[in-house]
């Protein structure tokens, strides 16, 4: 049902000119739950992002968070709605001129005026949380990767918000680190009561952690469902991913107007 979903995406388009990248999607995120976005790079799953927070609109379809329709809002509107969002980017995305402290103190310097006293401690609290409130005075330059990410993830989560969307989390990360950021996604969902949106081409993590999950190809939802269902998928091209197999439907080759020796200028022999 509508009301037991955060988020509900009915008949989403989406295109850059002539390129299609959503071509009328269907897609609900349940309250509470983390729900997976998968597919071969360039599929729409970072765009899709964009259209739930609303900094991009689609042409057609509706996406709804928290039965609020993002393309009928006003600007204001829509600034008030973000509050309840937060957002983990691909690259951490930290503001390299500040510490890990003020870095996830960010946001509610920007939105509130609260006491120092209060300030400090909740940041402090969601350092903890994240495994770091030792390097709270750190540079971004002095953190490592899974250490920048975990600030990126604390920041994500300092306003409590009701949705997380996570930008390819693991990108980057050794296998402990990616570990810890699966464990922190899910542990802090669960604490926070929050819904989630994940990101990722990582199959084995990701399916460890999401309750549900989309794959997408050729800007349609080409699978859906658990996890052991998307690993029985029938889907060819839901396959070829999971499996990361070279061969398949999805091209080594991005479509050409004209052939590779046209291009150089050869004598073709009809």
């Amino acid at each position: 049902m509508a009301e037991e979903n955060l988020v509900e995406i009915r008949g989403l388009h989406f295109a850059r000119g002539e390129h299609v990248v959503l071509d009328g999607i269907d897609l609900h995120v349940p309250r509470g739950a983390v729900v997976a976005v998968m597919g071969a790079s360039g599929g729409g799953k970072t765009t899709l992002l964009n259209l739930v927070a609303g900094s991009l609109q689609g042409q057609r379809g509706q996406v709804l968070v928290a039965g609020k329709d993002t393309t009928s809002l006003t600007r204001a509107e829509l600034y008030r709605l973000r509050q309840q969002m937060g957002m983990l980017f691909q690259h951490s995305a930290l503001f390299t001129d500040l510490s890990a402290f003020e870095n996830v103190a960010f946001p509610l310097r920007r939105h509130f005026r609260l006491p120092e006293s209060l300030l400090q401690k909740l940041v402090l609290m969601k350092l903890e949380a994240v495994g770091l409130r030792g390097a709270a005075q750190l540079m971004p330059a002095e953190l490592s990767g899974g250490m920048a990410r975990r600030v990126a993830l604390a920041r994500a989560v300092i306003m409590d918000p009701l949705l997380i969307l996570y930008d390819e989390p693991f990108t980057g990360l050794d296998p402990i680190s990616v570990g810890i950021i699966a464990s922190l996604i899910r542990r802090l969902n669960d604490a926070l009561g929050a819904s989630s949106i994940l990101v990722s081409h990582d199959v084995k993590e990701t399916f460890a952690i999401a309750d549900y999950g989309y794959i997408l190809g050729g800007g349609k939802v080409i699978a859906e469902g658990s996890p052991d269902a998307l690993r029985s998928s029938k889907s060819p091209m839901a396959q070829q991913f999971l499996q990361g197999s070279p061969e398949g439907p999805v091209p080594f080759h991005y479509p050409a107007a004209t052939t590779f020796a046209q291009d150089l200028g050869l004598q073709v022999n009809k």
